[in-house]
């Protein structure tokens, strides 16, 4: 199996900032404003944004797309994850109106075009199978793929919450890397670094992209409050800050694919980023969420 030695995003990719909730901000839905928004967060050192064409049912793609179209100069600086291979009930044409995988070749091939059109993107820097399909045909699928980087549509691909002997398949079909693997992992979520998973993707050479860093905002009801207090009088971060520095602690730091689009959440994941926590306040943020120490 062919793996990306970096999986295609160096130790200097702090921060994937997740455009999933745009809807949630008005302000960002105007077209001037999300540019301006985009511009603030290249200069910040921030120029991966992931997408996904069931994003605000793809109108979270189309808007991103507009905003680079009003400021051409964007376009250049960005590079844009997006997924494709969900089919949400109500998006169903068929009678059966039912949630559904299609990670079939010519599904994913629309898709990929969809989202060069959507994204106002010459390229695709990541593309991903948004999740493993039991239907899958690896093989067709392989070859759509390999067309669409031989093609310069998509520079790299990658899969979305794939276990590992599920993309290890994907991979012994094809010569291209594998450059990453974007599934769940926060204090809120620890079980992958009990069961494998991690040294699945330290050993396969796959950088883990981590969505829902922050436990869904969640983590506040996890972690007692008079630890979460301590903690932050300890190392000058606040909660969200923590929850990365955590997180970013792990061998192979994973990649934080944050859900926020607010600037000041932002400045605090990358905060975190940027910290070291002292190895006994890492188990004990740890035992406070497993409600028991390691073993």
């Amino acid at each position: 199996m062919q793996t990306s030695d970096t999986g295609g995003f160096t130790l200097d990719t702090p921060l994937i900032l997740g455009m999933m909730r745009l809807h949630d901000h008005p302000q960002l839905t105007r077209t001037a404003r999300l540019a301006d928004w985009i511009a603030e967060r290249l200069d910040e050192g921030l120029n991966v944004f992931d997408h996904a064409d069931i994003y605000g049912a793809g109108e979270c793609e189309q808007l991103f797309g507009a905003a680079l179209r009003a400021s051409p100069a964007l376009a250049g600086r960005v590079r844009v994850i997006t997924k494709a291979g969900i089919v949400p009930a109500d998006q169903d044409c068929s009678t059966w109106r039912v949630k559904h995988y299609r990670a079939e070749a010519g599904y994913l091939q629309n898709a990929i075009d969809k989202a060069l059109d959507s994204l106002a993107v010459e390229q695709i820097d990541t593309f991903l199978i948004h999740r493993p399909d039991p239907l899958m045909q690896a093989e067709d699928v392989v070859r759509i793929l390999e067309a669409s980087v031989s093609a310069g549509k998509v520079r790299q691909i990658g899969v979305s919450n794939f276990l590992p002997e599920q993309w290890r398949w994907l991979a012994r079909n094809t010569a291209l890397p594998l450059a990453c693997n974007q599934s769940q992992l926060s204090l809120a979520h620890t079980d992958p670094l009990f069961d494998g998973t991690l040294e699945a993707h330290l050993g396969d050479g796959i950088r883990w992209l981590a969505w829902s860093p922050l436990g869904g905002g969640g983590l506040t009801s996890h972690i007692p409050a008079d630890l979460r207090n301590q903690a932050s009088e300890e190392t000058g971060l606040d909660d969200t800050a923590l929850a990365i520095a955590w997180l970013h602690q792990i061998p192979g730091a994973p990649v934080p694919v944050l859900g926020s689009l607010n600037r000041h959440r932002i400045h605090s994941a990358l905060q975190g980023v940027r910290s070291q926590l002292p190895r006994p306040l890492w188990y004990r943020l740890l035992e406070s969420v497993r409600k028991s120490a390691v073993a």
